[in-house]
């Protein structure tokens, strides 16, 4: 109820406003950025395939050249074709889009089972398994045996299940993939049983999911997709664990990059005001635990996005020198920064954005684009509109097209492995050394079936006891 209420006045507002919005703001975005030196010539390949088709070329890939790029340029059909939006459709608003992409209603078939897992300090994240069935197969697990591929589903770092979440369960669902939702601590339900919260770019909680799922899955490759603000504990965890990481591809929806600018100067004001307050809420139900670790007051009363972070995380807010976590607001963020270890992914990464997103901010100013130029691991899907984990287009499907485009680059990276593979074989046969042109930077673990464990399993989890509710 709250949701139809919430998109119900924020419509209005916006139909208010949106005569204002159009006639203001229609010249800033007419244009796509033009992709840098190095990559100016995948994104021309796909400019110019539009260009002969009539249409407005919307979409770039902006990427360091390489054999792996050419085969994505080939073979993913959503990397070149044009967003179908009319000139005065509501989806040319990047409001309207962010607000239909996280609020609307959707009448989702898809349902879920949870398996709550106990970490190793005794806290609790949850994982959804998404299934297809009526209310009564809730309690049906999905076989250890299964060689169908996880889809790793890390929403936005508030907790929030948006719309476009469980639209993407849907579609990994009828594409084969074995979609699970991570839910942080306290979050989505989970419960609180520690009094430690999950620092935003900490990846020691996810970590210890993966290898959760990789014992349960050991037979299917996992893929990572994350959502919003949930892409900085993606790209850490994929940083921090580099070729270890049992991850084959991943993809960020909408990523902010530059967090610590984030939190400081925060999205336009009603977002703002909306992304603290839904937080405030949430916190709210632990408020008594809190009180514990932190000055709840300094919680409650912050009027900002950083002010809560601090408050939570920073020695502002925290009761003791000797509390794990307390130092300065920069300290903070050299342990949580996504970029910090950056250049130790090991895998292939598509992150999609949009110019007009109104949640991260100017493209120029929060788009690393010499990361995409000059790493051959990162791929920059950049589109002229489609909000904040919008793109939403007129002729749109039962898919959305950014989901589209995640699912069709992790089939060819997949194929392109695979490949690979088999001509690596082939010249192995031959007696011939070396497998001739190949992607050089790919991760070892990529190529591996079934990727041995490096750790005892078994001294992780106590697997004599139910974690699972």
């Amino acid at each position: 109820m709250l949701e139809w209420i919430g998109a119900a006045c924020f419509m209005i507002l916006m139909a208010i406003l949106w005569p204002v919005v159009k006639c203001f703001g229609a010249e800033s975005h007419s244009t796509l950025l033009l992709p840098r030196r190095e990559s100016k010539r995948s994104a021309e390949r796909c400019d110019s395939k539009l260009e002969a088709q009539g249409e407005s070329a919307t979409v770039a890939l902006i990427c360091k050249p390489s054999a792996l790029a050419n085969y994505l340029l080939k073979h993913c059909m959503t990397f070149c074709k044009s967003l179908s939006i009319s000139k005065w459709n509501w989806r040319m608003s990047s409001s309207l889009q962010t607000v239909y992409g996280a609020l609307w209603p959707f009448d989702c078939p898809v349902h879920f089972i949870r398996d709550h897992l106990q970490l190793s300090d005794d806290g609790l994240v949850a994982l959804d398994w998404a299934v297809v069935g009526a209310a009564h197969h809730k309690r049906r697990r999905t076989s250890s045996n299964s060689t169908s591929p996880v889809l790793l589903i890390i929403p936005n770092s508030f907790g929030k299940i948006t719309r476009n979440v469980l639209k993407l369960c849907e579609a990994a669902l009828s594409h084969g993939y074995l979609p699970v939702i991570f839910n942080r601590r306290s979050q989505n339900g989970t419960p609180l049983c520690t009094v430690k919260l999950q620092q935003f770019g900490d990846p020691t909680d996810l970590r210890e999911a993966v290898r959760y799922i990789r014992y349960r899955q050991p037979a299917g490759q996992i893929y990572a997709v994350s959502e919003s603000t949930g892409s900085g504990l993606l790209l850490s965890y994929l940083g921090e664990c580099g070729s270890s990481s049992y991850v084959t591809a991943a993809a960020c929806l909408s990523p902010v990059f530059r967090c610590q600018s984030w939190f400081e100067s925060g999205p336009t004001w009603l977002f703002h005001w909306a992304l603290l307050l839904y937080q405030k809420i949430c916190l709210s139900r632990y408020k008594t635990v809190l009180g514990e670790l932190v000055h709840t007051d300094n919680i409650f009363s912050s009027c900002s996005l950083k002010a809560m972070e601090e408050a939570l995380f920073c020695h502002s807010g925290l009761k003791g020198a000797t509390t794990e976590g307390a130092g300065s607001w920069e300290a903070y963020w050299e342990r949580n920064d996504p970029l910090r270890d950056i250049d130790e992914v090991a895998i292939p990464v598509l992150c999609v954005c949009s110019q007009d997103d109104p949640i991260r901010g100017d493209d120029q100013a929060t788009l690393p684009l010499e990361l995409f130029e000059s790493n051959p691991h990162f791929f920059l899907l950049l589109t002229a509109h489609g909000g904040h984990c919008g793109f939403s287009t007129s002729d749109e499907g039962p898919i959305v097209w950014s989901h589209q485009a995640l699912l069709e680059f992790f089939r060819a990276t997949t194929d392109f492995f695979a490949a690979e593979e088999r001509a690596k074989l082939a010249a192995r046969r031959r007696g011939v050394s070396g497998a001739g042109k190949t992607f050089r930077h790919r991760s070892v673990s990529t190529c591996k079936r079934l990727p041995v464990c490096s750790h005892n399993i078994h001294a992780i989890y106590n697997w004599q006891r139910s974690y699972t509710r």
